[in-house]
């Protein structure tokens, strides 16, 4: 079964685009990564998944229902961002008996001991916190709610190291003892590989690449060694980005599609073959050029 299905997804802000017919589909049971640069669209297709805001165009189902203010969809999801609001009245120990109440799921043990072991006061008031404090105090409410729709949206804002190493920690371990779908949107590609199932790249609103993260991992390699011998051995080959290193070398990344024969062949002839972290491919897929940054010095 799937949770979400987009069909042709738009959605435009007076003459922008922010999403570009988006078709993709979410199972149960998953932790997918959305990711993309700022203003890819990631937040906005989020909102519309949790019924804030309707689609320009096409067509989202969530549990098998239109998000827009849809109590059932509303009832059995919880969406996290950075920019959440409580009243200035309640104390967190308010917060979390209003979400008692309101969350069918609701673990209220493992809220208290998330709250102890963060060192919270029930007297405190959510807007007294520190950005770091309040997005740790909202991953309490995330994986104490046990919706069986999980949003996060940059949920680690502010968190030091320390706090965002925990608060993975406890999602994976909270997630295999009570498995839910989760979207993790995340600009520390590199933090929370190794907890996604999938990855959702998006840039300009529109759907690059919808994968499994060990594909993802595998999608392309790096080369590096003489400018002209690398060109020469890698005729007909996707180039996802170029970099001219020193005088004469260079190194590329390019779809990974290499046969045996021809990885030796480079290897051979001096090319260095390697692997390509998953946070630089990303950036590179989104890249206006595929020099990046390098281009704006080339007078060629």
């Amino acid at each position: 079964m799937n949770v979400i299905e987009c069909e042709k997804l738009s959605k435009m802000y007076g003459q922008k685009k922010a999403l570009n017919e988006l078709s993709f589909t979410i199972g149960t049971n998953k932790i997918t990564g959305l990711i993309g640069r700022n203003g890819a669209g990631k937040t906005t297709l989020l909102k519309i998944i949790a019924g804030f805001i309707r689609e320009s165009s096409g067509s989202i189902k969530v549990f098998s229902e239109n998000p827009f203010n849809n109590l059932k969809v509303s009832a059995n999801r919880i969406y996290i961002d950075d920019q959440m609001y409580f009243p200035n009245t309640l104390t967190l120990k308010d917060i979390l008996q209003s979400a008692a109440a309101v969350y069918v799921n609701w673990d209220d043990e493992f809220a208290k001991r998330l709250f102890s072991y963060f060192t919270f006061h029930p007297k405190q008031h959510y807007y007294h916190l520190s950005k770091g404090m309040k997005s740790t105090f909202n991953m309490i409410l995330a994986l104490s709610a046990k919706c069986p729709l999980t949003i996060l949206d940059e949920p680690t804002t502010g968190m030091d190291s320390s706090v965002r190493k925990d608060f993975y920690r406890a999602l994976l371990k909270d997630y295999l003892e009570y498995p839910r779908t989760i979207i993790l949107s995340s600009h520390l590609l590199n933090e929370i590989e190794d907890l996604l199932e999938d990855i959702l790249l998006i840039n300009e609103g529109k759907e690059l690449l919808h994968m499994p993260m060990a594909d993802f991992k595998e999608y392309a390699i790096g080369l590096q060694g003489k400018e002209k011998m690398i060109n020469e051995l890698i005729v007909n080959k996707e180039i996802i980005h170029r970099k001219t290193i020193g005088i004469d070398d260079q190194y590329l990344v390019i779809k990974n599609t290499l046969t045996n024969e021809e990885r030796q062949r480079l290897s051979f002839n001096g090319i260095t073959i390697s692997s390509v972290a998953s946070d630089d491919l990303s950036t590179f897929l989104t890249a206006k050029t595929k020099g990046g940054i390098d281009d704006v010095f080339n007078r060629g």
